[in-house]
């Protein structure tokens, strides 16, 4: 598996830069993956981490222009974004970012059509 390339880091680090209107780490680690639902071993993978607002984020590399998306505040609290793999890293990241967005306003109880006194 081929490590995330300077482009690729720079690609997530500027969303997540724009997401938050600041620089957050981002951290090059592995994680360990099932590649098929079928399969009992697990592979190792390069990942991009990095931590928002007590959620943490991560996007694996699992081939060349292959990537896998998720977001968890605890362990038993884990996210995709409803689709299993992307071959564009920018859209990868994006969807990521936006569906923890639309969770996090779901949790605050924000939904369409309430103003800021409905919610205070």
């Amino acid at each position: 598996m081929t490590d995330f390339t300077e482009t690729e880091l720079g690609i997530v680090e500027s969303a997540v830069k724009e997401r938050y209107g600041h620089a957050v780490p981002v951290e090059v680690a592995d994680t360990e993956l099932r590649m098929y639902p079928e399969d009992r071993e697990l592979t190792t993978c390069p990942c991009l981490y990095w931590k928002a607002r007590d959620c943490s984020f991560v996007i694996a590399k699992t081939g060349e222009g292959r990537f896998r998306s998720m977001f968890f505040y605890r362990v038993h609290q884990m996210f995709g974004t409803g689709r299993e793999e992307y071959d564009d890293l920018g859209d990868c990241v994006l969807v990521l970012l936006r569906v923890q967005a639309d969770h996090e306003k779901d949790q605050a109880g924000v939904s369409s059509g309430k103003t800021g006194q409905d919610i205070s």
